[in-house]
């Protein structure tokens, strides 16, 4: 392995001169600079992100933004990661995941070091702090997800207000009238996190156009939350025979909760979900979903970015639309 001391021996100077090079903390002259980036290039050291910022003038690091706010589902947030940090090795860029929730301060505080090239900004709200540093930053980024005034702006995402008016719209063909969804934690909503709000929209514009009776009921991610919003479903919409399920982990416990008060699924009840596949598929009672498409969302997240860091041009918005699978938690309404 190429050390510090190879290269310093290669270009003629002291290792604290490489070092010096490397990160920018004293000034050295151009001619030194030059033969410690040779020397760099021809011995293939590769310590991190700072030596390939020395020949590029970028680090080929890009930081993603997720903080880990109450209420996120951290292994969906997870795959997102996965998927950018993946794609980015693709085009020989590192990943700096920050999970702090410090708003625009710690975006401010990254984008002003050499530390990043570019962000991709996760756990959009409708109203977020941190859009105005985002539209005025020299470095390039992209959201995951929507904010209410997107111009100006790059964003992907699900189009969760369609994923939410699938749902709807697959119950109500099935003959469904009356249908609830049951959605993230409350403090998902009360920070008006975009796409809880989305999915909201769409349930509530596609249940009014289908002339369906339906609520909206925010659950916090455990089973005996799960429990007592299907208590109360049943206490307070009797008719009830179709629900839309948007928090991931209660997806089965909720199926659980509505079969030991006495409904079979899909028997008595149609559920329908939007989550990622594999824990559609785990249930025992396979669910009816609409995809989370976050391999594809971190990757194309990149592939703008990648884009904007060449100079190209890039749409403002890209929105996935949904993919709706049907599986056996769902069947016709059965008439009285």
């Amino acid at each position: 392995m190429v050390k510090i001391t190879d290269v310093a021996r290669q270009a003629g100077v002291s290792p604290s001169t490489v070092s010096y090079a490397l990160s920018g903390k004293r000034p050295i002259s151009e001619e030194t600079r030059r033969r410690v980036a040779e020397a760099i290039r021809e011995l293939g050291y590769r310590p991190h992100a700072g030596a390939r910022a020395l020949a590029s003038s970028r680090s080929n690091v890009l930081a993603l933004v997720v903080p880990l706010r109450a209420g996120i589902h951290v292994p969906v947030v997870m795959q997102f990661a996965v998927s950018v940090v993946t794609t980015a090795r693709r085009y020989d860029h590192d990943v700096l995941l920050l999970t702090q929730e410090e708003g625009d301060d710690g975006l401010r505080r990254v984008a002003d070091t050499a530390l990043v090239d570019a962000l991709i900004v996760m756990d959009v709200q409708l109203h977020d702090a941190r859009l105005g540093l985002l539209r005025s930053l020299e470095r390039p980024s992209v959201m995951i997800g929507f904010p209410a005034e997107a111009t100006g702006l790059t964003c992907i995402d699900l189009d969760f207000m369609a994923a939410g008016e699938a749902c709807v719209e697959h119950l109500a063909r099935l003959g469904h009238r009356t249908v609830a969804l049951v959605g993230s934690p409350p403090e998902v909503y009360l920070r008006q996190t975009a796409f809880a709000q989305r999915v909201v929209q769409g349930f509530t514009a596609a249940a009014d156009r289908s002339g369906l009776a339906s609520s909206v009921h925010p659950c916090e991610a455990s089973p005996a939350a799960a429990r007592l919003v299907a208590e109360q479903l049943l206490r307070e919409q009797p008719a009830l025979t179709g629900v839309v399920v948007h928090n991931e982990p209660i997806v089965e416990p909720l199926i659980d909760a509505f079969e030991q008060l006495g409904l079979r699924v899909p028997g008595d009840l149609s559920v329908t979900a939007i989550c990622p596949d594999e824990i559609a598929e785990s249930v025992r009672v396979p669910v009816t979903s609409v995809s989370l498409p976050s391999a594809e969302v971190g990757e194309r997240a990149v592939q703008l970015l990648m884009k904007k860091l060449g100079g190209g041009a890039v749409p403002e918005a890209t929105l996935l639309p949904p993919r709706l699978t049907e599986r056996a938690s769902t069947a016709p309404r059965t008439l009285a």
